[in-house]
């Protein structure tokens, strides 16, 4: 099981986020959580990195749900450490 984290900005963009988006966004993580274990992301979370910031990635949640994360040190050895850097519409992205 990945450990993870959230920046400040992650939880202030999160909090705007509404019922339904955020329950969109929980079951994307959990697809993301089963990827990760599997060692292939699925087609419809469209993981791919973001251009011009290197070793940060962007997961779509929904049509126009994006969530911005990165990997960080391991916590536990062996199992990625996600962090989580920001979470909206298309309009997250540089």
């Amino acid at each position: 099981m990945p450990t993870y984290d959230f920046t400040d900005g992650f939880r202030r963009d999160l909090g705007r986020l509404n019922d339904a988006q955020r329950r969109a966004l929980r079951r994307a993580v959990a697809h993301l959580v089963a990827d990760l274990k599997a060692g292939q992301f699925r087609a419809g979370l469209r993981v791919k990195g973001v251009q011009g910031i290197p070793g940060t990635f962007e997961m779509t949640w929904a049509d126009d749900g994006r969530a911005l994360f990165t990997y960080g040190p391991e916590v536990r050895p062996g199992e990625a450490h996600v962090v989580w850097l920001a979470v909206g519409t298309h309009d997250i992205l540089p």
